[in-house]
């Protein structure tokens, strides 16, 4: 029977745009999960390239419901803060928000930080974006050796990057930047546009996988799992069989969850349960 462990299944605020940060915390409590990724945008963390929440209390909030934050995914594709951004003052900004996301994350609590390879123009080349990437990528991977913390890099679907959209492409940012500070992360949608599955990402990466946005799809979608036609069993089973202990987070991104975000996270649980092992 595959398994998994109950802290590993990490709930995000993503499609809690319309509550507080309280109400989140409080939900993912009482659907029965112990971790979160906190999503670092507006209104529940707000930063930008000069400062950032006081992470004391957030972190104070979470404890207060038995909740570890495992992981801290700062807001990069619908802010003006890019990793690849084209315009120099934009870059010079991003870089600034970026390293605070790095600070931040630290100061949460928590040793990891998802980040994607950032966006360029489509009438410039691959390699011109790819180059500015690498730069800000190298950056960060350096200041969280300093600050304790990992980066983990997912790839992003061709509509939204030309830069990282594979495992090939995620191989080789991965060898380029060579640093123990950063690593890779399977985004199950992503994975899923690509036509690559788990077993590919895990023969090809490895040890190097440390986290996982573990959602539903078709493979479009970042759905709550049963409203897609991803095969949860045998995902999970695969996770077994390459021995991933690293988390699941719950990227939901598609708007029908924004209004009931509590009633989603509950149905994913269930989905889950019968997969967790006894605590």
């Amino acid at each position: 029977m595959p398994s998994i462990q109950r802290q590993q299944v990490a709930g995000m605020n993503i499609h809690y745009l319309f509550y507080s940060l309280d109400y989140f915390l409080d939900s993912v409590e009482k659907a029965g999960m112990r971790t979160v990724e906190l999503w670092g945008g507006a209104p529940h963390f707000y930063m930008d390239a000069l400062s950032y929440t006081d992470c004391t209390s957030v972190r104070r909030k979470a404890a207060a419901r038995g909740l570890t934050i495992g992981a801290f995914t700062p807001e990069s594709i619908i802010y003006p803060y890019n990793i690849a951004a084209p315009d120099p003052e934009q870059f010079a900004k991003s870089k600034s928000y970026f390293t605070n996301a790095v600070k931040a994350t630290s100061e949460l609590g928590c040793k990891l930080m998802t980040v994607n390879s950032g966006y360029g123009y489509l009438n410039e080349t691959k390699e011109e974006a790819w180059a500015r990437s690498a730069d800000m990528l190298s950056h960060l991977a350096r200041t969280a050796e300093q600050e304790g913390v990992v980066i983990a890099m997912e790839a992003l679907r061709p509509e939204e990057s030309q830069i990282v959209t594979t495992l090939a492409d995620a191989k080789r940012m991965l060898d380029e930047i060579a640093s123990p500070a950063f690593r890779l992360m399977v985004d199950t949608t992503a994975m899923g546009i690509a036509g690559e599955t788990l077993e590919q990402w895990f023969d090809a990466a490895g040890e190097s996988i440390v986290h996982l946005h573990f959602i539903d799809g078709n493979p479009y979608g970042h759905l709550a799992w049963g409203d897609g036609t991803f095969p949860l069993a045998s995902m999970i089973q695969t996770l077994n069989d390459y021995g991933y202990q690293g988390l699941l987070g719950q990227e939901i991104t598609d708007f029908r969850y924004y209004e009931h975000p509590d009633e989603t996270d509950r149905r994913i649980m269930e989905a889950f349960e019968k997969y967790i092992g006894k605590d």
